[in-house]
């Protein structure tokens, strides 16, 4: 039995119109671990998160991940409009046919979490895009899952915001030792989030570099000014702009 969390082995995708996603990805997280995952647009960052959350299976290949307890973060909030904050949190415990009381329990705590327990009855279209995207988290771990997967959730934020909610994310993480797995474009937010970072290739999508971030935590703004993270950025961004030499090659 491997001690990894979640595990992707010589995995490949292929879709029915004949683009291959992925060719021979392997990867693994062990439990508790912050990994992100940086490539090229188009590289199957997007499609590995898929497997891992049951959406989507392996043309060819094992994918190893929990039974229970994914939750999924995406680029946008995907909030129902016309709910409350506290509603929107609540959809996977409903869909659960969670207890009443313990379901009442769960979102007041997930709503305390992110810094929403005073907007719980606000609508969306209410909130900043800031606080929606903390709404989308507390969705996603209202249910106390063991793997969260990002897909870029901060992307469109700015950038005071995005810092903000990368160290309210780091928080959450520390709190609740899951093992996170997250999908951005930019090498300033993956490594200072993360304990490994893995480098995709160009379609089809495979693991050309994984670099480690040797840090310690809890991490602070104070860590963006250091020489060990502009050390780390600098060795990031060399294996992206190779990797996405690849893609235009192509």
């Amino acid at each position: 039995m491997s001690a990894a969390a979640i595990a992707l082995r010589h995995v490949s995708r292929r879709y029915a119109n004949g683009v291959q996603a992925l060719a021979d990805v392997s990867l693994q997280a062990a439990p508790g671990a912050f990994v992100s995952l940086l490539g090229p647009s188009g590289c199957g960052k997007s499609t590995v998160l898929r497997l891992l959350a049951g959406l989507d299976a392996p043309s060819s290949g094992q994918v190893q991940r929990p039974a229970d307890g994914v939750g999924y973060v995406f680029q946008d909030p995907t909030l129902m409009p016309w709910a409350s904050v506290e509603a929107n949190v609540r959809l996977p415990l409903r869909l659960r046919h969670a207890p009443r009381a313990a379901a009442d329990a769960a979102v007041r705590e997930a709503l305390q979490a992110v810094g929403l327990a005073d907007f719980a009855r606000a609508l969306p279209r209410e909130l900043s895009g800031g606080m929606r995207m903390r709404a989308s988290i507390a969705r996603a771990m209202v249910t106390r899952p063991s793997l969260l997967l990002l897909d870029e959730p901060f992307a469109a934020l700015d950038e005071i915001t995005r810092f903000r909610l990368n160290q309210e994310l780091l928080g959450l993480w520390q709190r609740d030792a899951f093992t996170a797995l997250f999908v951005t474009h930019s090498v300033y937010e993956a490594v200072f989030l993360s304990q490994r970072v893995v480098v995709m290739g160009a379609r089809p999508g495979r693991v050309v570099r994984e670099i480690t971030v040797d840090a310690p935590y809890p991490r602070d703004a104070g860590f963006r000014a250091t020489a060990a993270y502009a050390r780390a950025c600098a060795e990031v961004a060399a294996a992206l702009e190779q990797a996405t030499e690849g893609a235009d090659a192509r």
